[in-house]
């Protein structure tokens, strides 16, 4: 496909900036940390890398509460630091990717400050105001962050709408003059030479009117006010403006990702289409919510490999005409992927790790890697709620043992899937703090940490840091891998994953044994195709699949096969 857009056979690459590498000794990362470790990045063959928020912020949630669009928070570094950044990386042929937070902004950013000085600022109908209803909040929602997405403020006695932290007020999508100011700084930033926007809870912007009471939520003052933000009226309209006012005018390809909670594959089609002009992929939710209970992602489920399958093919086969798929095991906001789908006994960590790897990246879509994902790095041992940082996880315990529930409970489920398993620092060596930093850590370093690091891994070539790059390699030299057609096989098979991609005559088949103990797969065409990756140094019994085994294998016109 000669007319695919560059990012069909691209690899991204995700740095959580406060945890990557601290090069000042304050205990949290930063940009010239992140400069510092770019040559690992090249080493590594990713494409783009994406930045976490790095902007001015109060830090009320890590970042993703701006007060300043337009500059570096001082814990991070500066601006000149992050054009640096950006020179660096397109010197070694990479592209940067930023996160822009857009939905809503921080309670400091000088336009809610105006917003909120009086009724008649011009500025304030920049965000959603409402006066009580009945002597209560304006709707019964329940806010992401627990309690609800309603705040009184004193100086209007009228409340703001805040769909996360009431320190994360939500812009007015409904006001032109939002919109115009929002596409003014996304320009300023490509003029800076960025490549690209991942939008956060993109989504979220269109509000259907009026705002109104959500269903009752059982046990719970609050309502459900999802089908009030989620995908509104206007979404559609407003990421078309958003493309056609910035992305559009620019005079090279970017690439733009939108996070969208409870997007539809029917909707990803619209939104992903190339002929609507709205976004090039969005970040799905269904596969990672697979092993939450009613009670969300601190309920948990058992996840079955048939259940994973069947929603992944779906997003295979629903994008595979038009449109594209982001693929992702893990990333700032998910627990770490070998500890969730794969296993942290230390006999096939590594195996698992890889086996992951390789199903992602095989699939028909562009792979994203989040940092330390490429080493196996695991989840935290965390042995206490005093060891938690996360806003979310912290404010969902205080809401769940006030409402009578055991705490022991609710830390357990805390401890296998907040927020804060994906944040612990990047395990660089086997030193103190593993290398991250001279000073005291933000976040505890994960104490593995003295056997998982990217110094031990980049000696052995039996790595999961090699192995990453051999997938990556993949991409980039075997068209099939970012183009060719999907098609899942064994659906109905609880242990093994196989599926195959088809391209020009070149078929590959990917093999995997989620599981300790072996399976032999049914698929005799494929006895004696050739081996082209696999996590075992040899090829293993015709098709019977050892413990945490993944094989790719290759079909070619003439060969052995057909």
């Amino acid at each position: 496909m000669t007319d695919a857009p560059w990012w069909a056979s691209a690899v991204v690459y995700q740095i959580y900036p406060r945890s990557f590498a601290d090069c000042d000794g304050d205990g949290i990362g930063d940009v010239p940390g992140i400069i510092s470790k770019l040559d690992y990045l090249h080493e590594l063959g990713v494409d783009v890398v994406w930045i976490s928020p790095f902007y001015r912020s109060p830090m009320d949630d890590n970042g993703y509460d701006i007060s300043d669009y337009r500059d570096v928070d001082p814990v991070f570094g500066t601006l000149a630091d992050l054009d640096e950044l950006i020179a660096q990386l397109h010197a070694r042929g990479m592209k940067l990717v930023i996160d822009v937070v857009v939905n809503h902004t921080s309670d400091e950013h000088p336009w809610f400050v105006e917003s909120r000085a009086s009724k008649d600022n011009p500025k304030r109908d920049w965000y959603w105001w409402r006066p009580a209803h009945d002597g209560r909040e304006p709707t019964n929602w329940i806010a992401a962050f627990q309690g609800s997405v309603w705040e009184l403020d004193p100086t209007t006695d009228e409340y703001y709408l805040h769909l996360f932290s009431r320190r994360q007020p939500d812009l007015n999508w409904e006001n032109p003059e939002v919109r115009a100011a929002v596409y003014e700084m996304l320009r300023w930033w490509l003029a800076r030479g960025v490549d690209g926007f991942r939008m956060d809870v993109i989504n979220y912007i269109s509000k259907r009117l009026p705002l109104q009471d959500g269903p009752p939520i059982p046990n719970s003052r609050y309502g459900n006010g999802s089908a009030f933000y989620w995908c509104g009226p206007r979404i559609h309209e407003f990421l078309h403006e958003l493309n056609t006012e910035v992305i559009a005018s620019q005079d090279r390809q970017l690439l733009t990702v939108g996070e969208m909670p409870g997007v539809t594959i029917e909707d990803a089609q619209r939104f992903t289409d190339p002929a609507n002009a709205e976004v090039d992929m969005v970040f799905q939710f269904e596969h990672v919510g697979l092993d939450h209970g009613p009670g969300g992602r601190y309920d948990l489920a058992p996840l079955r490999l048939t259940d994973l399958k069947r929603s992944l093919g779906r997003w295979q086969e629903g994008l595979a005409k038009s449109g594209w798929n982001s693929l992702y095991w893990n990333n700032h906001d998910q627990p770490r992927a070998v500890s969730r789908y794969g296993t942290d006994d230390p006999e096939y960590r590594v195996r698992s790790a890889k086996l992951l790897g390789t199903v992602l990246h095989l699939h028909r879509g562009t792979p994203y890697v989040y940092q330390g994902e490429e080493l196996g790095m695991t989840n935290y041992p965390f042995a206490s709620i005093d060891e938690l940082r996360d806003l979310d996880s912290l404010n969902y315990y205080a809401a769940a043992t006030a409402a009578g529930r055991d705490a022991d409970a609710v830390f357990a489920a805390l401890r296998t899937r907040s927020r804060d398993n994906g944040r612990t620092p990047m395990q660089w060596d086997a030193s103190e703090h593993a290398g991250f930093t001279t000073g005291t850590p933000w976040i505890a370093v994960n104490p593995n940490h003295v056997e998982i690091n990217a110094a031990a891994q980049g000696d052995d070539p039996d790595s999961v840091f090699r192995h990453y790059q051999q997938l990556i390699a993949l991409r980039h030299e075997l068209p099939v891998v970012a183009h060719g057609e999907f098609s899942m096989l064994l659906p109905d098979d609880e242990h093994v994953y196989a599926f195959t991609r088809r391209d020009q005559g070149v078929e590959l088949l990917v093999i995997a044994n989620f599981g300790a103990a072996e399976q032999a797969v049914d698929l005799p065409d494929w006895a004696d195709a050739e081996l082209v990756l696999g996590n075992y140094p040899d090829h293993g019994a015709e098709l019977t699949l050892r413990a945490w085994e993944a094989r790719v294998l290759i079909s070619t016109p003439g060969g052995p096969m057909r």
